[in-house]
């Protein structure tokens, strides 16, 4: 574990260096393809540096970071885009931790956060409800770290449990630890440095279409970055050869496809081997579904819809029978569970041994 340790604090070594780069040439080097051919060479660094961790927690996290999130902000840095290009006073300190983590600025003058129009994959906006905070979200998440720490002492029994039913407590051990997570980040993020974290997920299993669920629920912060990097583009290309009004479409299904090479990346940063593509089926198929109920929507203009209840029910069972089908079960193939208990098992020991030598070298022990 202590090699890992010291494998994550290089990389992230690495990291500063190179986003520190980055922030000094953002007033020297014009954007555009001069800016673009300056930082290729982090593009193409970001990509590598996860290999240097086998780690589930310490690599996993540290692809999703820098492979995915920073790399797609510094591509449009490149351009003068996105939150790097926002501000040009921005400090380095800010410039790093909005280049690597998903937050957002509080915005000035406002003594409060307040919830705006998320926008969807199809460009339209829709009010929703914003991640609870306050007592109802610490209760909120109160309930999901116990429901958290009963699924993890309920894997001591997988023996006796149906495949199928383990498949089911992945997806809620991933949601619930993805989300606790990133409140707790958000609490420091809050209090060190006036940051505003990215809200993750907002009630996923509320979602009463393909469209609401990717758009303004589910993993917000991949969301929000592939908008910027992939939608808007390629809508924007769709406009002037099919029209406004079909130009989503196509920038709906390309950006699941983008979608799909990034979650095979990150799956081969955990599992190390050649994938069978059974990830990119999985976002391929949601790209077209979404795609086909964003046309059929356009054809009807709303006229029609099932009633919520009922919408939500086929809209969470299609996300988890074709999850189970295609996604989680390249969890089990690459032994994500098993290596990540065996690193819990591992961080305990370490912690035990640091305090044991503590005590020893204190008076009195």
């Amino acid at each position: 574990m202590e090699g890992e340790i010291l494998n994550f604090i290089r990389v992230w070594i690495s990291v500063l260096v190179s986003l520190c780069f980055c922030y000094s040439i953002r007033n020297i080097v014009p954007k555009g393809t001069k800016r673009l051919l300056s930082v290729l060479p982090v593009v193409c660094l970001f990509l590598y540096l996860p290999l240097k961790i086998s780690s589930v927690h310490l690599g996993g996290s540290t692809a999703f970071f820098i492979a995915w999130l920073a790399n797609f902000k510094v591509l449009l840095f490149a351009f003068g885009k996105g939150p790097l290009s926002s501000d040009p006073s921005i400090s380095l300190p800010l410039f790093i931790a909005l280049a690597c983590l998903p937050i957002k600025i509080r915005q000035k003058g406002k003594n409060k956060e307040t919830p705006s129009p998320n926008p969807r994959l199809d460009g339209q906006s829709k009010e929703n409800p914003a991640p609870s905070r306050g007592k109802e979200g610490l209760r909120n998440y109160a309930v999901k770290g116990v429901l958290l720490a009963m699924l993890i002492r309920a894997y001591d029994y997988s023996d006796y449990i149906h495949p199928n039913v383990i498949l089911i407590m992945y997806s809620f051990h991933v949601y619930f630890l993805l989300e606790i997570l990133l409140a707790v980040g958000a609490v420091l993020a809050r209090n060190f440095l006036g940051l505003e974290l990215e809200p993750q997920f907002n009630e996923p299993y509320l979602a009463t279409s393909l469209q609401d669920f990717w758009g303004c629920r589910w993993n917000l912060v991949v969301t929000s970055i592939l908008r910027p990097t992939v939608y808007e583009p390629t809508r924007a290309i769709g406009s002037h050869l099919i029209g406004r009004k079909w130009a989503p479409l196509p920038a709906v299904f390309a950006t699941f496809v983008v979608s799909a090479i990034m979650h095979e990346i990150i799956f081969y940063y955990l599992g190390r081997v050649r994938p069978n593509w059974e990830i990119s089926w999985f976002f391929l198929l949601h790209g077209f579904c979404l795609t086909a109920e964003i046309a059929l929507k356009k054809v009807l203009n709303d006229r029609w819809r099932l009633p919520k209840m009922i919408s939500t029910m086929l809209t969470v069972g299609f996300v988890m029978s074709t999850g189970f089908w295609l996604f989680f079960p390249k969890f089990v193939e690459y032994k994500v569970d098993v290596r990540a208990f065996e690193e819990y098992a591992e961080i305990g020991a370490y912690m035990k041994n640091v305090s044991q030598s503590i005590a020893r070298v204190l008076p009195g022990h």
